[in-house]
């Protein structure tokens, strides 16, 4: 028996990190855009109404008021949507920095005026329940074909887009073409599972590897008192050396020894990056380390998106 859950306590299904299904698997299985958004539930009663939850199960109704006349839409149709709110950039690809300025916020005021500098689109991929049935228990490919079905596809602040099945390959070379951050891929017959974490869906994220060269570093907290917590990374450019994030992530306890060592020989006491670097207490250093990085992409702000130690490159030591 499907339980009549309540939209307030419903919570959005998760995919599980992991590679894209095998070759062999691909007709089983659905592929989608990964958005870089924040996940969202949209409840319309049916009586021109729209309230959305976030994954956490916050009220963000009032902090993303252009979506208000999606509720309007679907009036006489009471649905739970299932959706990722997102800002696009200029060149329609999501950009989670403007999202940030959007998040959090509940002044009435203060949201119109941000949903007219940076609106958000919410883009649609499933529903949970439609004129009052339940549709947990369908599997993903019909409950896309009832989604479908609701003509929402035109909406000034909201999208259903496609899926494409049996085609992995394509799929994550189109997305990371077009700047996405990677593929969701969903089994054809899985059903919907509220806050769980299955293995019925996957997520994989695109990667870029970047050499970067390290002109300071922060201190670590606790344990890690006295040892570099994450280093400053810059871009040589023909204007100079541009600050594009800390990395602190995926740095082992050996190497933030190591790096300590390294960093206190070509110490200095001013930034030798050309643009402004803001993040308090920083050491500066002589911009003589390379470092090997990998990040899922740039923030509007041009700093690095997620980003994750790899190594020191040592063969690439600038000794002037």
């Amino acid at each position: 028996m499907v339980p009549s859950s309540t939209p307030s306590v419903l919570r959005p299904m998760l995919a599980t990190p992991g590679p894209l299904p095998a070759p062999g698997e691909e007709r089983e299985w659905a592929f989608e855009a990964k958005w870089d958004g924040a996940r969202c539930l949209a409840d319309a009663p049916g009586d021109g109404t729209l309230r959305l939850v976030t994954r956490a199960g916050n009220d963000a109704t009032a902090t993303y008021p252009e979506l208000a006349p999606l509720g309007e839409r679907l009036r006489g149709r009471p649905a739970v949507l299932d959706g990722e709110v997102v800002v696009l950039d200029a060149g329609g690809r999501p950009d989670f920095g403007l999202l940030q300025r959007r998040m959090g916020v509940t002044s009435q005021r203060r949201a119109a005026a941000l949903a007219g500098d940076h609106p958000v689109h919410l883009v649609l991929f499933d529903v949970l329940r439609l004129d009052g049935r339940p549709l947990l228990e369908l599997p993903y490919v019909d409950r896309r074909a009832v989604l479908s079905g609701l003509g929402l596809d035109d909406g000034p602040h909201w999208s259903v887009p496609s899926y494409v099945t049996g085609h992995a390959q394509a799929t994550w070379e189109a997305t990371l073409d077009a700047g996405f951050e990677g593929v969701v891929a969903k089994r054809l017959t899985s059903r919907y599972a509220p806050g769980v974490r299955s293995s019925e869906w996957r997520k994989t994220k695109h990667l870029v590897t970047l050499d970067v060269v390290i002109g300071g570093w922060t201190e670590g907290r606790g344990g890690l008192a006295g040892l570099p917590g994450a280093v400053l990374a810059g871009l040589d450019e023909p204007d100079g050396l541009r600050y594009v994030g800390s990395v602190g992530s995926g740095l082992s306890g050996r190497e933030r020894r190591e790096l300590a060592g390294y960093l206190e020989v070509v110490r200095r006491d001013t930034s030798p990056f050309r643009n402004a670097v803001d993040v308090p207490g920083a050491h500066w250093a002589e911009p003589r380390l390379v470092a090997e990085v990998t990040f899922s992409g740039w923030t509007s702000a041009d700093r690095l998106r997620q980003p994750t130690w790899h190594r020191l490159r040592p063969d690439l030591t600038r000794l002037d």
